[in-house]
């Protein structure tokens, strides 16, 4: 071994960090050296172990880059340091007594109290001479703490904890403290995690003793709680995560007597961390380490029921800790205030938006446990923070601000008093002055001005709920000018805000005209309502789209006593919004938000028959309600994204539901028998395309008005046919998300008369797609239809004379042409039509060949083109002078312009020739093959015009002239 370690030092001395070679070369020796001063006999390690040390100092290791080196080095590091140290565990260290479970949980174990601790002996029999390299090896390990990567810190915990462990007792306490000088605020996270490592292992261990427990529980509850912002983000969860680790491990380490006096701010502090911490690891470490505490200390309050509450699977929504969790616990009083002070003090002002939000909304849950405290100390701390100069500080503050001042009203409420009875006048005028506090600076301008406005928003709308004493106050007005400011400054909100400021800014529209608009019951201010709804309707024809959506919105929004005498004039403001120009083609969001105020709108004024059109909906303006509704169901604007108005069709088709179970329920003599056809149609057109989500909707909405109990829609055609083949059962059931599950029920509706169409036209879009998934369960499902009909030459002609009026009807309309010349195709392919094809000239083949020729009219489309060769090449198989015609319009295309159409064409016309025997006579069939294959088609016209001239006279098709161009000269 003495060789080898001379080896090892010389390899060691020789090695460097720096060069890649010198790094293997250092990681084996690092490796084998662990690894000797690990199992080697102490006696023989013992020499060598300074010369190694001083080696090792040379080296630098912390300087290195390598995280492996960094690792070896710390555990080389202890294992040097355990050999300089007699292998003798110390008889100072602290050991628990009883550590059964059982006995812990009983409320009253006499054991355990008369149990008593071993005195620890005088350290007069450990003065032993401490070896010289012993402090420069704790110094090494203190550094490797503070290590950049966790496992390098971890080791340097595990070193720092087997080191104590021999050490006499003056000389461990001061390695206590120097662990302890890691949890200083001029450290960084990196030294708090590996001190809490640290200390989890000096404490497991038995190596803190309690004389130590008062400032090393001080700075692990500091621990539990520590987070950094760095940037947009923050650091600190490792920490946090360690101390709840350090929490455990007192919980097995400590006799309950010895934790008794802080068992309360370590029971507070898990809780908060279990419940509170925006990091799910943390929240569960932290639901351990409590639960650890219950079973082992048995004294933590209320233990079981906090355990069971919030466990390892309950802890892991987020949502759900804050605001349900917490109110469990919040029951207890021991935990009521210290919840209440941590959102307070750290979550109000967290960061992360979505914290702010949901510690908001914690406060208003919890202000029923304690609403004095609420009121005299949360409120008024909340009010202090409004004018913070940190952006996050004065969101959070303003949006708790209003959770908490709604929930004290809700409880002066149920007494049926006001919210004063709570707010002292103090806290009223400190609510009203919060807008002009930020409009004095300026706050809703610049990065920050989004967060102030949507706040400053839901401030508005929770303080109207409350029904503070505002009425008349000029601060009325200044808060309609943030409403109004806001929905017209949304097309400069960031996108990834912009539909929560515009539901924010509508929320408190609709809370503050409900509350300080209505100058008697029923009745709108006339000075409001002469001047709000012809604003609102101005800014509908903004050139930006998102100030229309948001005034759409806010329309939509508003109470039935502003709408009254005006209902007319809003609801033509809010059509023309829906209908498409050049101008607003791909103004899609503001159709839709359109679309669903009209529908909000219908059920805030109701329904009376006789009632005049600008009071209620009623017989004169419904039929104008739903033509816009059914307007929008043929939306399909399209962009970059894709078909943007399918969110369009979908608001529709809410929109129909809504108000057909509106005029349903209250007058269904309201409802026309065509436009309850009409509405029927549209729904199973679009329960038959493509797109999943949408298709789904649409099935539900069509189920929901086919099977609504109460008070059934009239006019639906083929009601029992309907109910027979989509039963009440399909409306949960049924995933319609699933193409596999949605096609084979809605195909079934190609048998009635009056949906055949619609469903077709939906169906051409699915069979021709691109989804694979789409495509496959769609044509299944339509050759499952075909099949059964495949022998009634009447239902096939009148399927077949749909097919074509679908087709005629969307003539070079590319989205379902192309489309639906691919389901021909397969139509035609797997004889769908055999029965027409033994009919001469058959009306089904000649009208659809005129329609294919139309379609590819001087058409640049090439997957249009290619779609309708296949076609064509598949009605070869009808017979009379139309095969013919085919095969002319087949040799024109071997011409086409286009070199990949002419190559495309004698592909599928070699193919067609191969299938369908009988088109070629057998004297020529070998000849024809020969110049199909054998003809450069993309080579140039000339030369492939003379061989299609050549095939010409081969199939006895007359040969196409060249029509001059004409032209002036």
């Amino acid at each position: 071994m003495a060789s080898f370690l001379d080896w090892s030092l010389s390899t060691l001395a020789r090695s460097s960090f720096h060069a890649i070679d010198g790094v293997i070369a250092m990681d084996g020796t690092l490796q084998a050296l662990a690894q000797i001063f690990k199992h080697g006999k102490r006696e023989d390690c013992l020499p060598y172990a300074t010369i190694v040390l001083q080696c090792l100092d040379s080296c630098r290791l912390p300087e290195s880059n390598q995280t492996l080196l960094r690792k070896l080095g710390v555990k080389l590091v202890q294992r040097l340091g355990l050999t300089f140290l007699k292998p003798k565990v110390a008889a100072w260290r602290y050991q628990r007594g009883s550590r059964s479970l059982a006995a812990n949980l009983q409320l009253c174990a006499p054991a355990q109290s008369e149990q008593k601790l071993p005195v620890a002996p005088s350290d007069g029999d450990e003065d032993y001479h401490v070896p010289e390299g012993v402090e420069s090896v704790i110094e090494q390990l203190l550094v490797g703490l503070k290590d950049r990567d966790t496992v390098v810190r971890w080791s340097a915990a595990k070193g720092i904890g087997r080191m104590a462990g021999r050490l006499p007792r003056e000389l461990a306490d001061d390695v206590v403290g120097s662990v302890l000088d890691c949890f200083s605020f001029q450290e960084t996270d990196k030294a708090w995690h590996g001190g809490c490592l640290a200390l989890a292992e000096l404490g497991r261990r038995g190596l803190l003793l309690p004389s130590r427990l008062p400032e090393v529980v001080a700075v692990i509850l500091r621990a539990v709680t520590y987070e950094e912002k760095r940037g947009a983000f923050s650091v600190g969860a490792n920490v946090r995560d360690a101390a709840c680790y350090v929490c455990w491990a007192f919980a097995r380490a400590y006799d309950p007597q010895e934790l008794e006096s802080f068992v309360a701010a370590i029971a507070s502090a898990l809780v908060i961390a279990s419940v509170f911490d925006r990091n799910v690891n943390c929240r569960r470490a932290a639901s351990a380490a409590f639960q650890e505490n219950v079973g082992r200390q048995g004294t933590f309050p209320h233990g079981i029921d906090i355990v069971t509450t919030a466990d390892y699977f309950a802890v892991g929504n987020t949502a759900n800790c804050f605001l349900s969790i917490s109110v469990s616990i919040a029951g207890f009083p021991e935990y009521t205030q210290p919840m209440i002070d941590h959102l307070i003090a750290k979550k109000v002002s967290h960061w992360d938006g979505t914290i702010r939000e949901l510690s908001a909304k914690a406060l208003h849950k919890l202000a029923p446990q304690a609403p004095e405290y609420f009121a005299t100390h949360v409120l008024p701390a909340l009010l202090l923070m409004v004018p913070s100069p940190d952006l996050h500080t004065r969101h959070g503050a303003i949006l708790a601000c209003a959770e908490v001042t709604y929930a004290l009203y809700k409880l002066a409420a149920q007494r049926g008093r006001p919210v004063t009875d709570y707010l002292d006048e103090k806290a009223v005028q400190g609510l009203k002055q919060i807008h002009q506090q930020l409009s004095g600076r300026h706050l809703y301008r610049g990065l920050g001005g989004q967060l102030m406005r949507q706040a400053v928003c839901v401030l508005i709308e929770n303080l109207s709920l409350s029904r503070m004493p505002f009425k008349g106050d000029p601060v009325i007005d200044a808060w309609q000018w943030v409403i109004d400011d806001t929905l017209r400054s949304l097309h400069l909100v960031s996108s990834q805000s912009r539909q929560q400021v515009k539901d924010s800014a509508v929320l408190a529209l609709a809370a503050l005209c409900s509350e300080y608009y209505q100058k008697e019951p029923r009745e709108a201010s006339p000075a409001v309502q002469e001047v709000l709804i012809p604003r609102y309707l101005v800014e509908l024809q903004s050139p930006e789209e998102m100030v229309r959506c948001g005034f759409a919105s806010a329309l939509g929004a508003l109470p039935a006593f502003l709408l009254r005498g005006r209902l007319r004039q809003v609801l033509e403001g809010l059509s023309a919004v829906t209908r498409i120009s050049p101008q607003d083609v791909g103004f899609t969001e503001a159709r839709k938000d359109s679309l669903r105020a009209i529908a909000r709108i219908c059920q805030t004024v109701g329904v009376q028959v006789e009632a005049a059109p600008d009071e209620a909906v009623c017989r004169q303006n419904v039929a104008q309600v739903y033509t816009t509704l059914l307007a929008c169901m043929g939306d399909y604007t399209t962009d970059s994204r894709g078909d943007m108005g399918a969110w369009v069709r979908e608001a529709a088709m809410s929109s129909l539901m809504d108000l057909t179970l509106l005029l349903a329920q209250t007058q269904p003599a309201l409802i026309e028998a065509h436009v309850c056809e009409r509405i029927m149609c549209c729904l199973a057109q679009q329960a038959s395309e493509k797109i999943d989500r949408f298709r789904a909707h649409a099935a539900h909405v069509l189920l929901t008005l086919l099977h609504f109990g109460s008070s059934p829609v009239p006019h639906v055609p083929h009601r029992r046919e309907l109910e027979a083949l989509l039963p009440r059962l399909d409306m949960t059931s049924v995933n319609w998300n699933a193409p596999s599950q949605a096609f084979p029920r809605i195909t079934q509706l190609l048998g009635l008369p009056t949906y055949r169409y619609h469903v077709l036209l939906g169906l051409a879009v699915s069979v021709g797609g691109l989804t694979e998934s789409t495509v496959k369960y769609s044509t299944q499902s339509l050759f499952e239809y075909m099949k059964g009909i495949q022998q009634d030459a009447q239902a096939l002609g009148s399927f077949s004379g749909t097919l074509l009026q679908v087709f005629e009807d969307n003539l070079l309309n590319d989205r379902v042409s192309v489309s639906l010349l691919k389901m021909l195709d397969q139509m035609l392919a797997n004889g769908c039509f055999d029965i027409f094809t033994r009919e001469e000239n058959h009306p089904f083949c000649v009208k659809l060949l005129a329609l294919c020729k139309e379609e590819i009219k001087k058409s640049k489309n090439t997957q249009k083109l290619r779609s309708s060769i296949a076609v064509l090449c598949g009605m070869v198989q009808f017979c009379g002078d139309v095969r013919r015609k085919v095969l002319l319009q087949l040799m024109l295309l071997l011409c086409h312009p286009f070199p990949v159409i002419r190559k495309t064409t004698a592909s599928q016309v070699y193919e067609m020739v191969l299938t369908y025997s009988g088109v070629v006579s057998t004297d020529v069939l070998d000849e024809v093959m020969a110049v199909l294959s054998d003809t450069v088609w993309d080579a140039e016209l000339p030369v492939a015009r003379e061989q299609r001239n050549r095939l010409c006279d081969l199939l006895g098709v007359p040969q196409p002239q060249l029509v001059p161009k004409t032209g002036a000269h």
